[in-house]
């Protein structure tokens, strides 16, 4: 399956892909366009949109797009992606980093490599791991 969101991902676009890639769906291809094209490209493609204006999956309730996804295909059960959860929306969400620790250092993380790294899907690719380290880590929070 398709999934298509807006260019230059930051936190979310990347969070958002890693969980989908890890829970949802390992064969997904992430599509990263301008941002007044995901609705249509979602449509033609027939890709899942998320993380985007009107998109399927987005923030809903004060939520950043990757605390619905994990909703929304009931994943709340793992106690770990409750706990990188926290620290995605702190990172995400204006005004929140301060929800855990560990967001506002995710949120520089992911601004410096946006920064550093001008092509999207490289980007994802170098970045997949700090989410797989988080992961890793939270899983002995417990």
């Amino acid at each position: 399956m398709k999934w298509v969101t807006r260019a230059r991902p930051k936190t979310d676009r990347i969070a958002c892909p890693w969980l989908i890639k890890k829970f949802i769906d390992p064969e997904a291809e992430i599509l990263y366009v301008d941002p007044e094209r995901v609705l249509e490209v979602a449509e033609r493609e027939e890709a899942h949109s998320f993380d985007a204006p009107e998109a399927r999956y987005t923030h809903r309730d004060g939520k950043c797009t990757f605390e619905v996804l994990i909703e929304e295909y009931g994943l709340e059960g793992d106690p770990a992606l409750v706990c990188l959860a926290r620290i995605v929306h702190g990172a995400d969400i204006a005004g929140d980093e301060d929800v855990t620790p560990q967001s506002a250092g995710l949120k520089a993380i992911a601004e410096g490599f946006s920064a550093a790294v001008p092509d999207d899907q490289r980007l994802l690719r170098i970045e997949m791991p700090v989410y797989d380290a988080l992961y890793e880590w939270c899983k002995r929070q417990e």
